[in-house]
């Protein structure tokens, strides 16, 4: 029985059950003379989108008239959900439990993967066709959707609305994403093989293909290509890790929305395995919901990430502390890019601003000079991209993860020893994290053990304390070991000599020990807690053998419970 679809065959679940565990809708949009953006076309169609989110859509999958986009574009945005959208028909929880944290489903945003098409067309009054093929879902899978897009937006511009509903059909037979399998995906004739990360996984291991399969293996549903998105700022990569390890206020203004969303996905993604637990938002337009939230200048910038291509925003962010603006990438042969220099903000003023990073702020760390001569090296070889991008990848995955392990180490103490957990007494609490009593352990077991870099770590923890990236992982840590000790009072219960204790107690005590065990039990359950085999079943056994010792007033009133 596959976990995402609950007991019972999948074929059962409401319609488009296996379509919705992938997508929310695919969307087209088209520019209409009168209307301006408008969606053309949902699908599945009984998908209900508020008015506030399909406005959104619509500004969200159209360059702006700055970008001058010719041909096909592909781009990513992030758009908040309406307050009061009901919960997702995909079986959300059960997803997330499994999935590492930087690929966890979000209840509050949607995703938008976008296929752009601006072509001259005579028999169009502007001169252009103008559409665009929006996949809309709740997932981060950002490299397996624009790879969809690449099989299906072609196609689909050509036949249209047929062509849309045979696909979303054949993603319907789809098998559901879980995490930890590799599955095929067939569409229009050509099967992809993705394999769905798991939180078990060592980060940064290699995807093989299955033996004996022959279809078009994707090596990621979610990696970029960190070489061309960080070509530009290589020199300053260690400052953009630090930004987005404390979660500051950053904007990126760049020539296109393909160079925005993906620099942005890129920054974000450069702390992976720890979650970005502050706002971003790939592409990011003037008609946004929120771009007065964004924007006002009576109160500090909000922790967020922002991807932008129209000038006009240099004006609009100039309070914001750190702004990049990033111009057409020009190569040199055998040489890096030439890199943006690090700027004052005061010089941020006109719409022609030249590229640069306009920001005071100063690392925390000395950068990496060994990485930098080590990717010049592979442009001078002509080493291919995906090799550059594995090496910056592997450079960050090591950075924070120096970082983090000392955060985890300590964490780890804060957990009460298992002998402390006791069948008759409340399971006992997670210690107080004290960053003061943290700060005492980097002298013997800090950064320094895994990672060669110098500067002021201690400053840099303490900063980060008071991001809201501490609190995601802290949370997340916190709770999860709640539930273990949840786990292990179950288990000791379970193995605790239950009928011998009941036997000179009161109906009263052993009726209130039967409520609280099943409350304990139903709560496990609905968390799927994850504890040695079978204990469940016996402590169910237990209250049945129990019950039936009970007068039949009693057992009538605990079976209606």
């Amino acid at each position: 029985m596959n976990p995402l679809y609950g007991s019972g065959s999948p074929r059962h679940e409401e319609p488009w059950a296996r379509f919705s565990s992938w997508l929310e809708c695919v969307c087209v949009v088209t520019f209409d003379l009168e209307l301006g953006q408008a969606i053309e076309l949902v699908y599945p169609q009984d998908v209900k989108l508020t008015e506030k989110e399909k406005t959104s859509i619509c500004y969200l999958s159209f360059p702006d008239s700055y970008s001058g986009c010719i041909g096909d574009t592909q781009f990513s945005f992030r758009l908040r959900q309406s307050v009061g959208r009901r919960a997702s028909r995909f079986r959300e929880d059960v997803y997330n439990r499994e999935a590492p944290p930087t690929l966890q489903t979000e209840a509050s945003h949607f995703f938008g993967y976008v296929y752009f098409r601006q072509v001259k067309d005579v028999s169009v009054k502007r001169g252009y066709f103008q559409k665009s093929l929006v996949l809309v879902s709740r997932l981060p899978y950002t490299h397996l959707f624009h790879s969809l897009l690449q099989i299906v937006a072609p196609e689909f511009f050509e036949k249209l609305e047929p062509c849309l509903e045979a696909v979303c059909n054949g993603i319907d037979q789809w098998p559901p994403p879980v995490p930890g399998l590799t599955l095929n995906l067939p569409v229009m004739g050509v099967v992809l093989q993705v394999r769905i990360p798991s939180k078990t996984d060592k980060p940064g291991s290699p995807v093989r293909q299955a033996a004996g399969e022959t279809p078009t293996l994707l090596p990621t549903i979610h990696e970029l290509d960190l070489f061309k998105c960080f070509q530009s700022v290589l020199i300053h990569l260690q400052m953009f890790w630090e930004l987005m390890l404390l979660g500051e206020p950053v904007v990126v203004i760049a020539p296109s929305p393909a160079v925005s969303s993906e620099t942005v996905l890129a920054l974000i993604s450069s702390i992976s395995p720890l979650k970005f637990c502050c706002d971003f938002r790939p592409y990011f337009t003037i008609h946004d919901n929120e771009f007065r939230e964004f924007t006002t200048r009576t109160q500090a910038p909000p922790n967020v990430v922002l991807g932008v291509t129209n000038p006009f925003f240099i004006k609009t962010f100039q309070n914001w502390p750190h702004v990049v603006r990033l111009g057409e990438i020009k190569m040199a042969a055998g040489d890096l890019p030439k890199q943006v220099k690090v700027k004052k903000l005061s010089k941020l003023k006109t719409l022609d601003t030249k590229p640069g990073i306009y920001t005071a702020f100063k690392t925390f760390l000395h950068k990496d000079k060994i990485l930098i001569k080590r990717l010049l090296k592979g442009i001078q070889r002509k080493r291919p991209s995906e090799v550059q991008s594995a090496i910056l990848r592997r450079h960050l995955l090591e950075l924070t993860q120096s970082f983090i392990i000392p955060l985890e180490r300590y964490m780890a103490s804060l957990m009460p020893l298992q002998r402390s957990v006791t069948p008759w007494k409340t399971p006992p609490q997670v210690r107080p994290f004290s960053q003061d009593e943290f700060m005492s352990t980097l002298d013997h077991a800090g950064p320094q053990l895994t990672s060669v870099l110098k500067g002021d770590w201690m400053g840099l923890y303490r900063k980060f304390f008071r991001s809201p990236n501490f609190d995601g992982w802290y949370r997340h840590r916190h709770k999860e070991m709640t539930q273990k000790l949840e786990s292990l009072h179950l288990e000791v219960i379970c193995d605790a000599e239950l009928m011998s204790w009941t036997k000179d107690k009161s109906e009263v005590e052993i009726v209130d020990l039967i409520q609280k065990l099943r409350e304990k039990m139903n709560k496990a359950r609905r968390q799927q807690l994850q504890m040695k085999d079978g204990v469940l079943e016996k402590l169910d056994a237990f209250i049945n053998s129990i019950m039936s010792s009970l007068p039949e007033d009693l057992q009538t009133v605990l079976s209606t419970r």
